[in-house]
């Protein structure tokens, strides 16, 4: 009887791989034989899942995008305001190894985007929905007297995002410099100004 396969989660697999070999090499390392080494696969077997590296990077994008999303639903549940915001500014924010990963991943993708419009429109509407659910979380902690400063949310929402976002570079780049504790620092200084007003 042929062997079932899991096309699924071979994706995933490969976005897997991906991770691996672009955090030892860089993109430039991640070509589609060195990934279907990494992953097991035969050079071939990728040809069904991904005609090309782009198409694989955009699909780990994806990968990243919803995994993380995952992980802030869990880490959100139940809460309200500030801590909500401070929550999921966190499961963005690279933190640990897989997080460090997920931003190796982002980086070389946000270089595609700039001159792919696919790429550049799929980049657009996932910040587009991570900027909505933070304006709602800042709105809420505004209305509940946890937010004090005089910005408006969308600009406190904008401040955010520029803050997780250039973390992804920062921490990849620069390790040593901005390490978890140094990034949560940094997260927690600026929600303490709005939540004195200072």
């Amino acid at each position: 009887m042929p062997k079932v396969v899991d096309h699924d989660q071979r994706r995933v697999e490969l976005v897997k791989a991906t991770w691996r070999i672009i955090a030892r090499h860089g993109i430039e390392g991640a070509t589609m034989r060195e990934i279907a080494t990494e992953a097991g696969f035969a050079n071939g077997a990728l040809k069904p899942y991904f005609g090309t590296k782009d198409d694989l990077l955009t699909f780990a994008f994806g990968h990243v995008f919803s995994q993380t999303n995952l992980r802030i639903e869990r880490s959100t549940a139940g809460l309200t305001g500030l801590a909500a915001v401070r929550a999921y500014c966190h499961e963005i924010l690279p933190l640990d190894e897989t997080r460090v990963s997920e931003a190796r991943i982002v980086i070389p993708f946000w270089q595609k985007a700039l001159s792919d419009a696919v790429k550049a429109q799929l980049h657009s509407e996932s910040m587009l929905q991570w900027r909505l659910a933070l304006l709602g979380h800042v709105a809420e902690a505004r209305a509940a007297g946890e937010v004090h400063t005089s910005v408006s949310d969308t600009d406190v929402v904008g401040h955010l995002m520029n803050v997780v976002l250039g973390a992804q570079i920062t921490a990849a780049l620069s390790p040593q410099e901005h390490g978890p504790e140094s990034l949560v620092m940094q997260l927690d200084g600026y929600l303490r100004l709005l939540a004195t007003g200072d």
